[in-house]
């Protein structure tokens, strides 16, 4: 388990809803002492804290341990779907349109 990476995608997804680290501690019912050294990895966590945190933060746990979890189809594209359902649909449309143009390009550079 990569205890730093869990961390920092914690720490990413507290700042993407504006929320200090005693805020999401207060929240979630642990000290924020506690809750910094999570976000550092310095701290493993339970699993009853763990879904609190993804709750909490609007996300899944297999997106909070995808870098735990070994890569397979389904996985990768509910890593896609984690990160678009967040985002506008402006974005969405911009997200599909780089990705066509990076398959585009692959294709021809396999021709």
């Amino acid at each position: 388990m990569d205890y730093k990476r869990l961390g920092e995608r914690i720490r990413e997804e507290r700042r993407r809803l504006n929320l200090t680290q005693a805020q999401l501690a207060e929240d979630i019912d642990i000290s924020d002492t506690y809750m910094g050294a999570i976000e550092r990895g310095e701290r493993s966590l339970t699993l009853d804290t763990l879904v609190r945190l993804v709750n909490r933060l609007g996300v899944t746990v297999d997106y909070m341990l995808s870098d735990s979890v070994s890569d397979n189809d389904s996985n990768i594209m509910e890593q896609f779907k984690q990160i678009i359902d967040r985002q506008p649909l402006e974005r969405k449309q911009m997200a599909v349109n780089v990705l066509r143009a990076i398959f585009s390009y692959f294709e021809k550079e396999a021709n």
